[in-house]
């Protein structure tokens, strides 16, 4: 019996958050969640427990940035992974997201085998 894994997978775009849910369900006992902007990811957050959260940057409502400063201030979620896929491409916004608090920062379009190999590094899983 493989343990459970909960995902959370925030991304304005669906087709986007379908392409990362297909890559993480690949890893065996994935089970993901979709939030579709930073603010219904903070909800879900607050919600539930999960084990991994993948975020974009840019979106309505939040973006990735706030929610990571959200979810690294909350003491539910302080220490769960979190890895950015966004098309910002630039050192500065790779920098700022990892200063507040990203574990791994991907720049669309990513490969599926990059997103399972990078949750299965910070997962420690084999």
């Amino acid at each position: 019996m493989t343990q459970q894994i909960r995902a959370l997978v925030v991304d304005d775009s669906q087709a986007m958050r379908r392409s990362i849910m297909y890559a993480l369900q690949r890893i065996s006992g994935v089970v993901c969640t979709e939030a579709q902007d930073g603010a219904d990811g903070l909800k879900k957050l607050t919600e539930g427990r999960f084990d991994l959260v993948l975020t974009d940057i840019n979106m309505p409502l939040m973006d990735g940035l706030k929610l990571i400063s959200h979810i690294r201030k909350a003491t539910d979620h302080r220490t769960v992974p979190i890895v950015v896929i966004t098309t910002e491409s630039a050192a500065a916004d790779r920098e700022r997201a990892l200063k507040l608090g990203a574990s791994a920062y991907l720049v669309k379009p990513v490969q599926a085998r990059v997103v399972m190999d990078t949750v299965k590094g910070l997962l420690k899983l084999d």
